[in-house]
């Protein structure tokens, strides 16, 4: 068999024409179907979470007579109680763990920075494990809630 009556200029330049045009029905194809790519934006969307701002409210006018289950108790200072706000701090940086229940075996909700603070609610502390526990609420968010032990608190003026 001679292959020299198969490698003609005819042959190789409809060859050559063949591949070229699969080429660039394979760049069409892969043109549209491809996803486009947007530019970068050069920095990184973030998060952001409104507070809103407290509203006014008009003053009430409180009756003559002082109803005792009204008057709460004024707390001495650096005491935890409920309505005071404390701080977390003590953790070296660790942040601390706010658990479900009151106690070591309490499963563990969320972590609160160092510096996080929280307001203290519930109906009192609970000792469990060697710790008195407080029950605390975020301030700005109401679903960061859970049981703290005492050492790792520290009272702070509220807002």
């Amino acid at each position: 068999m001679d292959i020299k009556q198969y490698l003609n200029r005819p042959v190789i330049l409809g060859a050559i024409g063949f591949a070229g045009g699969l080429i660039i029905v394979t760049l069409i194809i892969i043109g549209f179907t491809s996803p486009r790519l947007s530019p970068d934006v050069g920095f990184a969307p973030a998060d952001l979470t409104m507070i809103p701002a407290p509203t006014h409210t008009p003053n009430a006018t409180l009756p003559p007579a002082i109803d005792p289950s009204l008057i709460t108790p004024t707390l001495a200072p650096n005491t935890i109680g409920i309505g005071a706000y404390v701080q977390i701090s003590g953790t070296e940086g660790e942040g601390l763990r706010i658990r479900s229940l009151p106690g070591l075996t309490g499963e563990t909700v969320f972590f609160g920075g160092e510096s996080e603070v929280f307001i203290v609610r519930g109906e009192g502390s609970q000792v469990a494990d060697g710790y008195t526990w407080w029950y605390l609420v975020a301030p700005y968010d109401e679903t960061r809630a859970g049981w703290a032990a005492a050492d790792f608190l520290a009272v702070v003026p509220a807002p």
